[in-house]
């Protein structure tokens, strides 16, 4: 079993059909109404493009795997915090599950109202905690004893009641890479369950503290049910344990992390709902979730250029202006995307190649040992599900400008963000000037 993420071995999981977001027509492939090829033509590589038909077609499954439970989705901002998205979200109801202040005002500005806006998070500043008091959010989910200390004392100075669940770790070990396990007792994340409930019964008696609900999130791109049913019975005792002590939560948050199919296996949404409604059914309990990558992930696509194809001894190398600084996923945690022209050429070899951008990084690859039709300079490739994680953690290593970003509706193409300037680089930046030599 494989611990890469998105990675080609077979893993725990139910086959998943391709969302309705890239189509062949003729040669060309097609985002909804439009030619990719076009795209990339009109607005420059490397560009991301997201398709909205597809963003709320995975919202209506989510809608209708947990049709018997009262379902709130927070849209877990991390993912892809740009804004054209996150007003979509907005206007399709959603909330948001966020971890700054930056995200904060991202949802806020993009319509999400704040009594839908959960704000996770081990290492949240007094600014953070301040600003979303001020916006008056749904809950804060604790995850160290201190934080709520810190959220009654600022709740106390302003007069306000702060609403909090803690986010519980129950030492649950998924099948993922190491690097997006979070349910486990030796993570970063969250409370052990004694620690939890003994912050239950203490703020049960602040007059500025309201124990709203209880959190757990195990880790991400998980593609198997039976953890989220563990996470969920674990939840569901400390709540039963808390309502015989006089404190009643409304809500239970199971977090985020269903997979994707970045290689045929993918989270059965439809399987998920059944394994955990009926342990919510009747219990009066709000079901939250918070689904980043399952929202965004294949809903989206890199446009790269090839600029070179060069050999080197026993290796192919395809060089794309695309690399590490636009989509990190592949060298940070050896995640595998699906690679193909955008437009498809008679005749070409199918060759084993390493797809590679221009960083100064050996480490700085889309694709390793991969085999496509050798490309040749100037065509392009499409990067698929690259719609969670791609440019939230985009970087200016090596002064390259980050890309823009093209929302798809139909027979719409919709600009979301401009490409960055060599400005853009600059900006914020000041000149030291010379300082003055004392006088003789």
């Amino acid at each position: 079993m494989s611990n890469a993420v998105g990675g080609t071995e077979a893993r725990q999981g139910g086959p998943v059909d391709p969302p309705p977001t890239l189509e062949r027509r003729g040669r060309e492939l097609f985002m909804e109404e439009l030619s990719l090829r076009e795209l990339a033509l009109r607005f420059g590589t490397p560009l991301y493009v997201y398709s909205l038909r597809a963003v709320e077609t995975k919202v209506r499954a989510f809608r209708q795997a947990f049709a018997g439970v009262d379902l709130l989705l927070a849209y877990s901002v991390k993912a892809n915090g740009n804004l054209a998205l996150l007003s979509r979200f907005a206007r399709l109801g959603l909330g948001a599950d966020i971890v700054s202040g930056g995200e904060l005002f991202r949802a806020l500005k993009a319509g999400i109202p704040g009594s839908k806006i959960f704000f996770a998070g081990v290492g949240k500043t007094d600014q953070e905690l301040e600003e979303a008091l001020d916006a008056r959010i749904r809950a804060f989910h604790v995850e160290t004893t201190a934080e709520l200390y810190r959220l009654e004392e600022l709740a106390r100075r302003k007069g306000v009641r702060a609403p909090f669940g803690v986010r519980i770790n129950p030492d649950i070990l998924p099948s993922t890479h190491e690097y997006i396990r979070t349910g486990q007792a030796q993570s970063k994340f969250g409370l052990a369950v004694p620690i939890a409930v003994g912050l239950y019964r203490w703020a049960a008696s602040r007059p500025h503290l309201v124990p709203r609900g209880i959190d757990v999130h195990i880790g991400s791109q998980i593609v198997d049910p039976a953890p989220y049913k563990r996470a969920l019975r674990s939840v569901l005792e400390v709540v039963r344990l808390l309502a015989k002590e006089g404190i009643r939560l409304e809500y239970v948050d199971l977090g985020g992390g269903f997979g994707i199919s970045y290689d045929g296996v993918g989270m059965d949404l439809g399987e998920l709902g059944a394994e955990l409604v009926p342990l919510l059914e009747g219990s009066g309990l709000t079901l939250v979730l918070e689904p980043g990558r399952a929202l965004v992930g294949e809903a989206g696509v890199l446009l790269t250029r090839v600029l070179a194809v060069k050999r080197a001894g026993s290796k192919t190398f395809v060089i794309t202006d695309a690399g590490m600084t636009e989509l990190l996923r592949p060298s940070h945690y050896g995640a595998y995307h699906p690679i193909r022209p955008v437009v498809e050429a008679e005749g070409r070899e199918v060759c084993t190649v390493d797809v590679v951008g221009p960083v100064c990084e050996t480490g700085d690859f889309l694709a390793r040992d991969r085999q496509i039709p050798l490309p040749r300079a100037g065509e392009f490739l499409v990067v698929e599900a690259a719609g969670a994680y791609g440019f939230v953690m985009a970087s200016n290593y090596n002064a390259r400008l980050r890309p823009a970003e093209v929302v798809v509706e139909g027979n719409q193409a919709f600009l979301a963000r401009e490409r960055e300037t060599y400005e853009d680089l600059v900006r914020g930046e000041r000149i030291l000037d010379p300082c003055p030599r004392p006088a003789p």
